[in-house]
């Protein structure tokens, strides 16, 4: 499913748009419009037939299909640590908090129908469970404890105050504790979806519905791995640069 530019008619089919871009699926989803096989109605016909503004719908459609993606030389290194924790909270936490519930329901309805003919799905299903179990709350706790906690040691290090190495000494154990979690908590898992699913790969002749959600899984997978970088490349070695001077 390559993300090209797509012209939406009142000719064009259901099934068609979705083929071209995965993401307008959420869009008729949203309207309890089908997409996967036989949805061949021309839009047109389906606005009739669901008392939908035809316009309005495009437009919803066409805003789907918009990418947005970083430059390469977007500086993350340069960036502060409240910009970049910032950043990390309202741009990836966000997404992870609204998309994994989604591709939980998503799995759960693929299975209804094509669990006999893709087993091997059953046990994603399971990989993905534990991973949305133990995200969530990992989410909460970054944004409550280590994130505070990587605040207040920056702040207090670039300004001198003398609570800095109390600070260090009494909750550094937050942001050891991080690097060495993630591995376990989400590349492992992420690495068995990826073998399983032969990297998103859409096995031949497969319906709408499957390739929507292996697109699904692979841009989830996306935002994880440039999550951790964030986190384990560039922001938790900052601050643990910073408690080995403090204690030092």
């Amino acid at each position: 499913m390559f993300l090209a530019s797509i012209e939406i008619t009142p000719a064009s089919s259901v099934q068609e748009i979705v083929t071209h871009n995965y993401r307008t699926a959420d869009v008729f989803k949203k309207y309890n419009i089908a997409y996967c096989c036989g949805s061949k109605w021309p839009l047109e016909t389906v606005c009739l037939m669901k008392d939908i503004d035809f316009e309005v719908l495009k437009t919803e459609l066409l805003n789907a299909c918009k990418t947005v993606t970083l430059p390469s030389i977007t500086p993350f290194k340069e960036w502060n640590v409240d910009f970049l924790t910032a950043y990390i909270i309202n741009i990836h936490h966000y997404y992870l908090k609204q998309i994994l519930p989604f591709i939980e329901n998503m799995l759960a309805n693929f299975l209804k129908e094509h669990e006999t003919k893709y087993p091997y799905f059953k046990e994603v299903q399971t990989i993905f469970s534990k991973l949305k179990k133990e995200l969530l709350p990992h989410l909460a706790h970054e944004e409550d404890i280590v994130f505070p906690y990587v605040k207040q040691v920056v702040h207090a290090h670039e300004s001198n105050d003398n609570y800095a190495v109390l600070l260090v000494k009494t909750l550094r154990k937050p942001v050891d504790f991080m690097l060495k979690h993630e591995h376990d908590l989400i590349v492992k898992p992420i690495f068995k979806i990826r073998a399983l699913t032969d990297n998103y790969m859409p096995p031949h002749k497969s319906c709408i519905s499957h390739q929507v959600m292996l697109n699904k899984l692979k841009e989830l997978d996306e935002d994880l791995m440039q999550h951790i970088y964030l986190e384990n490349e560039i922001l938790f070695p900052k601050v643990l640069a910073i408690e080995k001077q403090l204690l030092a």
